[in-house]
């Protein structure tokens, strides 16, 4: 097909009028059935490569993508350009799922995209054995090198499909973020013989570059407020939690700014409402981990702000890139305080479990075999350190998956290596080398852009005149009087809500008056319980009070009850006195262990902080048909106050509202 020809069919079927010379160089090599490795900037059109050559090439197309967000958007636009495409994650329901299983299996669809991890869905591996394959995709390539910024184990197990393809099978490898070791990579992995790289100027001539030096998180609350005030258009606020993201989302509320909070822990359905209200402009801004943006294509992002340095340069670069992708000027703020290091710093130490932990999970699988569950319940680790651990030790030999009574399990395999830890310790050295790298960009005395271009492999020299560096400014924030005073009334006035109603049970959603550890509601509860200072001072009482004021207005109650100690002797006791008396609620002191149980703090998981509040309270009070708040002062995971609710619930009791003083971070 000639170029003149294939902009014709862009023209009729994309309405677009012309390709990139490196688009249609990558559409040609692939329409001659080449392997390919495309490293191109973001906005750059890389997803157009694959879905006209896949629209022409006999068969179905399937891109391996992480990206639900992305999946849903690219699949809604394909079908409104009436390509027969369609997706398979997690966010289908089984029925769902089986049609387009079916329609795969026939043939339906020109693109079909996949989460790399269904890979072991044993229906998708009949099916796919079925389908006539017309090309494969591997969207975000850089997830299959373990010196990427986002390794997946699931990607590699794509490198073994392709590797069987044969040799005139068109396969496309596409990121935006791969470093020169990156690249050698995947090149290694797919067969250096058979794999073009095409690598593009990575420079985003669009971008304004700026570092923003605060002092404390109030310079940051206030800088972050005066430049979404300031900016033009709609814009990105990137932070390093969950938890951070409702609190920047509630600060730009109080200041009335229309804005919203997104990131992993919202369901899917609450997602996709985000999604799409933002791309309609029904949001000033949203503040997101780097969940948002991630596949989402919202081209007149006009400001990206990070609240917290990320882990590497190639991080910054992929969350940043996805503004501007219109062309137009973007304006880019990361916020700095010294103590912003110990986040990445953490995510970095921790991204492997120590090695002494695989050890543990080895000698475990050498007594029995396994299921998730039971392997976290004995190992008291979180459930995604597990799977790590698993990962790993499958993927070097040491345990193979099988399944008992149709569900998963572990065991050790026969003749199993020994583990090699060599890696892991290389893998953290690297990281930590990337994160100097991301504190070389803030020290930058080069152009901010071509720092960038130079950590990606892109040996640029031009400056783009934009940056702070090149126009000589340092950005600073000192926040003034007014300003802390106006963080004090936010502080003062903002109260995380406990979110564990559910559909069938009698407790719905409670109130803290604070953050732990993000104000000094914390170090005022740590005194009190850990340093013998006495009951919580009258401040939390009073904050708490206004929280429950806030949450729930004028509701009645029948009882106050609390929850009682482990180690913290009469405290809450005390606290419940003080909030019935204040409140005019009867108190009950009715709530009691029956046997002892273990700090919850201890435990990693979920499931061991569960297991170690089942069955471990009764109550001899008539609560029939009793609303009743329940007090405590920290709350952590939720499973003390569920277990409590359960237990009250089957006393007969009709409503159960939790109120804490402080809500933790956790996982957050």
């Amino acid at each position: 097909m000639t170029r003149t020809h294939a902009e014709e069919l862009l023209k009729e079927r994309f309405g677009l009028p012309y390709f990139y010379d490196e688009q249609w160089e990558a559409i040609s090599k692939l329409l001659n059935g080449e392997r390919i490795l495309l490293i191109q900037r973001t906005g750059f059109g890389k997803s157009l490569v694959f879905q006209f050559a896949g629209m022409l090439l006999y068969g179905t197309t399937v891109i391996f993508t992480p990206l639900i967000a992305l999946m849903r958007e690219q699949v809604n636009k394909l079908q409104a350009l009436g390509l027969a495409a369609a997706y398979i994650n997690s966010t289908l329901t089984p029925d769902e799922k089986a049609v387009v299983m079916q329609n795969a299996e026939k043939g339906t669809y020109k693109l079909l995209y996949i989460a790399p991890e269904r890979q072991e869905d044993e229906e998708w591996q009949q099916v796919v054995q079925r389908m006539r394959l017309g090309m494969v995709v591997v969207d975000e390539a850089h997830c299959i090198s373990t010196w990427g910024h986002d390794f997946r184990p699931a990607y590699r197990r794509i490198v073994n499909v392709v590797k069987q393809l044969q040799k005139d099978f068109p396969v496309l490898a596409c990121t935006a973020t791969a470093t020169l070791q990156v690249q050698q990579d995947i090149e290694h992995q797919f067969d250096n013989s058979r794999l073009t790289v095409l690598r593009g100027n990575l420079s985003r001539e669009n971008f304004a570059l700026n570092v923003v030096y605060c002092n404390n998180q109030e310079d940051k609350l206030a800088g972050v407020l005066n430049l979404v005030k300031g900016s033009q258009g709609t814009g990105v606020v990137y932070c390093g939690t969950q938890a951070e993201t409702e609190i920047y989302s509630k600060w730009l509320d109080f200041n009335g700014i229309i804005t919203t909070n997104y990131n992993a822990g919202l369901d899917n359905e609450t997602r996709k409402r985000i999604e799409i209200d933002f791309l309609n402009d029904k949001y000033k801004c949203v503040v997101s981990t780097n969940a948002l943006g991630m596949g989402m294509d919202k081209p007149n992002l006009r400001f990206v702000i990070h609240t917290q340095i990320p882990t590497s340069p190639l991080h910054y670069y992929q969350e940043i890139g996805r503004a501007g992708r219109d062309g137009r000027a973007t304006s880019v703020f990361l916020f700095y305080t010294p103590a912003d290091d110990e986040l990445p710093l953490s995510f970095i130490r921790n991204n492997k479990p120590s090695i002494n932990n695989y050890q543990r999970l080895i000698d475990l699988l050498k007594l029995e075999p396994l299921g998730l569950h039971g392997i976290i319940r004995k190992i008291n680790l979180k459930q995604t350190a597990v799977n790590v651990i698993l990962n790993d030790l499958i993927d070097q030999g040491i345990v193979v998956k099988t399944s008992k009574n149709s569900k998963p399990y572990y065991e050790l395999k026969y003749s199993a290596p020994a583990l090699t830890t060599s890696g892991f310790e290389a893998l953290r050295e690297a990281k930590l080398a990337d994160f100097e790298q991301m504190k070389g960009y803030l020290n930058a005395t080069v152009c901010r852009m071509r720092y960038l271009q130079n950590y990606l492999g892109d040996t640029a020299v031009n400056s783009c005149g934009k940056c702070d560096v090149d126009l000589a400014k340092k950005l600073t924030v000192n926040a003034s009087l007014e300003e802390l005073q106006k963080i004090e009334a936010f502080r003062e006035n903002y109260f995380p809500v406990l979110e564990v109603e559910t559909k069938t049970g009698i407790l719905i959603d409670g109130v803290a008056a604070s953050w732990y550890g993000v104000t000094n509601v914390g170090s005022m509860l740590h005194h009190s319980k850990y340093e013998h200072g006495g009951d919580f001072p009258d401040y939390l009482l009073r904050l708490t009070l206004k929280a429950f004021r806030s949450q729930f207005k004028n509701m009645m109650f029948d009882l106050v009850m609390y929850v009682p100690p482990t180690i913290s002797g009469d405290l809450v006791k005390n606290f419940a006195e003080k909030i019935s008396r204040t409140l005019k609620f009867e108190l009950s002191h009715g709530i009691l262990k029956t046997r002892i149980t273990e700090p919850q703090k201890i435990f990693e998981s979920a499931i061991g902080k569960k297991d170690n509040m089942k069955n471990a309270f009764t109550t001899e009070v008539d609560v029939k048909e009793k609303k009743i708040l329940l007090i405590d002062d920290i709350f952590d995971s939720g499973s003390t106050i569920k277990e409590i609710a359960g237990m009250l619930k089957r006393r007969g009791a009709e409503l159960v509202a939790p109120l804490v003083i402080a809500k933790t971070v956790g996982g957050r």
